[in-house]
């Protein structure tokens, strides 16, 4: 990762300390910067709303899954299984939605950073 550091090193010293500032808040996030950083934003609300869905849907599939072991009639046992399979795949939609906005963060960070990076080449 000598490379890496390189040009890090090359980027630091041709940016302004604004921009210098700017250059650190886009370095590389742990996975919980990344979960709570789907709370910032424009778009906090939709991802608050698809929380709250989500756990809505949980607590059905929970519901399902309880009456479906409670169940004795063949036609119960389907009528259960089928609810709880749909809330479930309910349930991992949102979360493949989630996990989506993380990796466009994460892209987005990183375009922030070759525009960096092409503005201290220009400098130069």
């Amino acid at each position: 990762m000598k490379f890496t550091e390189d040009i890090d090193k090359l980027i630091k010293e041709t940016l302004t300390e604004e921009e210098a500032v700017f250059y650190q808040e886009l370095e590389e996030q742990t996975m919980w910067q990344m979960v709570f950083g789907l709370f910032k934003g424009k778009n906090k609300w939709i991802l608050v709303a698809m929380n709250m869905i989500t756990l809505i849907f949980f607590g059905f599939f929970i519901f399902c899954l309880v009456q479906f072991f409670e169940a004795s009639e063949a036609k119960e046992l389907i009528k259960w299984a089928s609810g709880a399979i749909i809330f479930l795949l309910g349930v991992s939609m949102l979360k493949i939605f989630a996990w989506m906005q993380m990796d466009k963060n994460a892209l987005l960070r990183e375009i922030k950073r070759l525009e960096l990076l092409l503005l201290s080449l220009k400098r130069e």
